[in-house]
C-alpha cells in the first residue's frame, strides 16, 4: 500500500494497539516525536523500532532537536545543548561539532530526520517565536553556520530539515497561535531568502528536507500563507531558492491555518508540498487526516530517496552508541557554551 503524504504524531511512550492498527491500515510516510513520546533511551529506541516494524526500515522518524528551548531529548539521559544563537561569530568547526554530537544522540535512538537548523533571521521587533533559535540577523552568518550545522547532522547520520522556508524571522506573530502577515516588499525579503538559497546551492538542496513557514508574505502572495501558496512554493521556493528536496509543511494543527478550512492536507499538497505534518497525536484526528490525505507522489518518493541516500553516504561506519544506550555526553565547551 502506498503511504499517505503525511508525517504524523503519536500519543505517548509506546504505540497503542489502535495506533498500530491505524499505521498498518493507512500508513503515513513517517512519524514525528515530541516530549510526550520520550522518557529514556530504552523506551525511545523501542518506540522507534516498533514504528519501523510497521512502516518499514526506510520510514523517516522526525524530531525537533535544535538545542536551547527546542529539544525533545533532554537531561538526565541526554545533554543540554545551547541555543543556535550562541554560535554567532564562532568558527564553523564548533557549530559542526555541536550539531554532529546532537545528531549522534538522535541517530542512536532511531531518529533519522532532525528538524534543524532554523535559517530564519533574528530580527529586532519580530516575535520571539524564532529569537535565539536563529544564528544571527546577518543572512551571510546564518548561511555560514547553517551549512556547518547541516554538515554536522549529516556526519552523524541524520537528514537535516531547514526551516522555515522562505523565512519566519520577520513575523511579528507566533504562527502556533495566529497567522503572521509580513508586509515587507520583495527587495527586503531578499535578506530572508538568502540563507536558504545559499545552502541549497549544493545539489539544489537535494540532500536536505525543508519545512514551510505558515506566514503570508504579501509581496509573494497577498492571500495565502507559504504552506498553501502555489506561487510561493513554485516560484520562490522551487525556482528562486532552487530547492529540489522533500518539502514538508509545518504542523497543520497550528493556529495560523485555522481559517483555511478542513482540507489543509490536500491544499498543501496541491500547492506543492511533498508531505504534511500533523502533530497532535490524537487518534481520531490522525485517522481523519490519513483518510483524506493524498498518497505520496512518485516525485515526493524520489526526493525522499535521494535525501536518504545522501544521509547514508555521510553516515559514519558505526553508530556512536548502540540503539537503546545513551551516547557519551558532549564536551563541556559545547553543552554549556
Amino acid at each position: 500500500m502506498r503511504a499517505r503524504a503525511a508525517v504524523t504524531g503519536l500519543s505517548g511512550l509506546s504505540l497503542t494497539p489502535e495506533e498500530a492498527a491505524l499505521l498498518r491500515a493507512t500508513p503515513p510516510a513517517g512519524v514525528i516525536l515530541f516530549r510526550r513520546n520520550v522518557s529514556n533511551p530504552s523506551q525511545l529506541s523501542n518506540l522507534t523500532a516498533s514504528v519501523r516494524d510497521i512502516l518499514g526500515e526506510a520510514a523517516p522518524i522526525l524530531v525537533d532537536q535544535e538545542g536551547g528551548r527546542v529539544a525533545r531529548l533532554r537531561p538526565p539521559y541526554w545533554p543540554s545543548y545551547p541555543p543556535p544563537a550562541v554560535f554567532e561569530g564562532w568558527p564553523e568547526s564548533r557549530a559542526a561539532a555541536n550539531a554532529a554530537l546532537l545528531g549522534a544522540h538522535c541517530a542512536a535512538m532511531g531518529l533519522d530526520v532532525v528538524c534543524a537548523p532554523c535559517l530564519d533571521l533574528r530580527l529586532p521587533g519580530a516575535h520571539d517565536v524564532i529569537g535565539d533559535r536563529s544564528f544571527s540577523a546577518d543572512p551571510a552568518e546564518v548561511a555560514r553556520l547553517g551549512e556547518a550545522w547541516i554538515e554536522g547532522l549529516m556526519a552523524a547520520g541524520c537528514i537535516p530539515v531547514i526551516k522555515h522556508i522562505p523565512g519566519h524571522g520577520r513575523a511579528t506573530a507566533d504562527s502556533h497561535e495566529s497567522l503572521p502577515r509580513v508586509e515587507a516588499d520583495r527587495a527586503v525579503l531578499e535578506a530572508d531568502i538568502a540563507p536558504f538559497r545559499a545552502v541549497c546551492a549544493r545539489d539544489a538542496g537535494r540532500h536536505l528536507w525543508a519545512m514551510t513557514a505558515h506566514v503570508t508574505y504579501t509581496a509573494l502572495d497577498p492571500m495565502l500563507p507559504a504552506t498553501l501558496s502555489p506561487a510561493v512554493i513554485g516560484r520562490t521556493i522551487r525556482e528562486e531558492i532552487g530547492f529540489d528536496g522533500p518539502l514538508v509543511s509545518d504542523d497543520l494543527m497550528m493556529g495560523a491555518l485555522g481559517g483555511f478550512g478542513p482540507d489543509l492536507a490536500a491544499a498543501s499538497i496541491h500547492a506543492g508540498c511533498d508531505l504534511v505534518l500533523h502533530c497532535n497525536g490524537v487518534l481520531p484526528d490522525t485517522a481523519a487526516l490519513l483518510r483524506d490525505c493524498p498518497a505520496l507522489s512518485d516525485r515526493a518518493e524520489e526526493r525522499m530517496a535521494v535525501a536518504r541516500a545522501a544521509m547514508l553516504a555521510s553516515r559514519p561506519p558505526a553508530r556512536a552508541a548502540a540503539a537503546g544506550n545513551p551516547v557519551p555526553a558532549a564536551p563541556h565547551a559545547l553543552t554549556d557554551a
